[in-house]
């Protein structure tokens, strides 16, 4: 029988493994013990949607994508330093219909869009939620939905709606660090309650090992990296689960330079990965199908 002094013992123990893990993925990039291996997929050029490709890309060859690891399952480093994830694997399949060879460069992620507009990349790939004022700025081709989901410790009871005073972790500058967590916390001070401490962090990655400290109460992000984290930290005996519904479901979008040809080319690639089933392979594979879609738009924002 185990006594509650070594349940407890056992749980420190596993929280100590669980941030040790974690704080020297958050040092090393080294996220490969834990996480799903990428798949590989070949998949045949289609001639008549290459054509779409501008012909200073299609001569390169070589399609420049930005992208923000890490922010598991989407995009991620493994042992060897190499970017991999569910939006890794959909932009490799992209360029294939293309005829391209993509070339992935680690990036901040709010300086994405704007090395988009600057020519620096000619896209995008890193669950971008495609919002009405981010297509002010560039295009997006959407790929998938998600929505918003909190995570908390097993056992604790936050609720998303009322966490008032409560250390919420986010990630810096995502739809959560900018439109979920300040609505929220604005409420909570039109009723005359405290704000929420919103908590930001470089990396989701930090957020998850502050809450397995204890050092915040909650982490918000997409529902995707939510749920891949509580799965992940089960791996190593840790408790964290999901908390609260769904928030504001929204489509993710593939950034890409304003009015460019390339829109219509990603688009069409994206359409071809669905309708012959490569796009299902993929998700299922990383565990994200409840956000696959049945149709790739351009600009699918909410007016």
């Amino acid at each position: 029988m185990v006594t509650v002094r070594g349940e407890r013992l056992r749980r420190f123990g596993a929280i100590l493994l669980a941030v040790t893990m974690l704080a020297a993925t958050a040092c090393t990039n080294d996220e490969s013990e834990l996480d799903v291996a990428p798949i590989t997929l070949q998949v045949s050029e289609q001639p008549e949607i290459a054509a779409l490709v501008p012909p200073r890309i299609a001569q390169s060859g070589v399609l420049r994508v930005g992208t923000n690891p890490p922010y598991q399952p989407n995009e991620f480093k493994d042992r060897d330093g190499r970017i991999v994830g569910f939006d890794i694997d959909i932009m490799k399949a992209i360029s294939q219909v293309l005829g391209l060879r993509p070339e992935f460069f680690e990036s901040d992620f709010d300086k994405i869009i704007p090395s988009i507009q600057a020519g620096t990349y000619d896209a995008g790939i890193s669950s971008f939620t495609d919002t009405a004022e981010r297509e002010k700025q560039v295009d997006f081709v959407t790929y998938y939905r998600a929505g918003v989901q909190w995570v908390q410790r097993t056992g604790d009871e936050i609720d998303p709606d009322n966490a008032c005073g409560k250390r919420v972790g986010v990630q810096s500058t995502t739809v959560e660090d900018t439109e979920e967590i300040p609505a929220k916390s604005a409420a909570c001070v039109a009723a005359g309650k405290p704000p929420i401490d919103k908590q930001k962090f470089d990396a989701q990655d930090q957020a998850v090992t502050a809450l397995l400290l204890g050092k915040i109460d909650a982490f918000s992000a997409d529902s995707p990296v939510s749920a891949y984290a509580v799965t992940k930290t089960a791996k190593i005996g840790e408790d964290l689960e999901l908390v609260g519904p769904m928030y504001d479901a929204a489509p993710y979008g593939i950034p890409l330079p304003k009015g460019s040809a390339l829109g219509p080319a990603v688009q069409q690639a994206m359409q071809y990965l669905i309708d012959n089933g490569y796009y299902r392979t993929i998700a299922e594979h990383w565990g994200v199908e409840a956000g696959m879609i049945e149709t790739a738009q351009i600009n699918g924002a909410s007016p």
